[in-house]
């Protein structure tokens, strides 16, 4: 297969500005079928920004985001409803609408597209929390869940419509290192067993380590570096290596 037919999603030549603020300058970067990529990077270097471009959450100041092919960079809201359908997002807070019940806020994407058979809601709604280990919790309210929960939650909510993709915006963010690990082996499951293409933002190395095929190196706004997991620690790049080892030169 073509590295052409195989990528989900290609990234070609992306930029965004904020006011004087240049956040991406020049981004390209091919995700392939069923990989999972890890998107690496210090705060403020444009990973969530990014995220956002590839389900039109933000349109480019130039350059190309092209989903299945197709570019989806001056799509209106109503041209995006189906490649949102096929692209997932868990969000850093999870997201979730804390005036509606678990079940509510899982079934919200399929109701929001019309659907309203009761039957075919609970038993959407009862695969997706099986799949994230969270059955039998459909009727609490999001603030009696604890944080890896609400992760789970809206990880369901981000799968109930069987999307080709998932993008994860700090999965792992606030957890502590049990439940971290917890969602880390959720996101390899989920790979596996959905075939999904997992893109993950991450400043997480032990979670980069458990579920990473590739790995991205964002810097400055443009790729840094870009390989597999093996030649990612191999690299004897200064930069990667302070990252690697968490290692700090702003005070000495």
């Amino acid at each position: 297969m073509s590295e052409k037919n195989s990528s989900l999603i290609e990234v070609c030549d992306l930029k965004q500005r904020f006011g004087t603020q240049e956040v991406l300058r020049g981004l390209s970067l091919s995700v392939q079928r069923g990989e999972t990529m890890v998107l690496l990077g210090g705060s403020g270097g444009g990973k969530s920004v990014f995220l956002k471009h590839l389900i039109g959450l933000m349109r480019p100041l130039s350059g190309k985001v092209l989903i299945e092919g197709e570019d989806i960079s001056a799509f209106t809201e109503r041209e995006l409803e189906p490649v949102r359908r096929k692209i997932g997002m868990l969000f850093q807070d999870g997201a979730l609408f804390d005036s509606m019940t678990v079940f509510e806020n899982v079934a919200f994407p399929l109701s929001e597209r019309g659907i309203r058979d009761e039957k075919i809601l609970r038993q959407k709604v009862g695969k997706a929390l099986e799949l994230v280990s969270l059955q039998d919790h459909e009727e609490k309210m999001p603030v009696n869940l604890s944080g890896g929960m609400r992760k789970r939650a809206a990880l369901a909510r981000a799968i109930i419509s069987e999307p080709a993709c998932i993008l994860y915006d700090e999965p792992t963010a606030g957890l502590d290192p049990i439940v971290s690990d917890t969602i880390n082996r959720l996101i390899r499951r989920l790979q596996r067993q959905l075939q999904v293409t997992s893109v993950v933002v991450t400043h997480d190395m032990t979670s980069a380590n458990h579920i990473a095929d590739r790995v991205a190196m964002l810097h400055q706004g443009r790729l840094h570096f870009c390989g597999t997991l093996a030649e990612f620690h191999a690299s004897r790049d200064p930069l990667l290596r302070d990252f690697i080892e968490g290692r700090s030169h702003e005070i000495d």
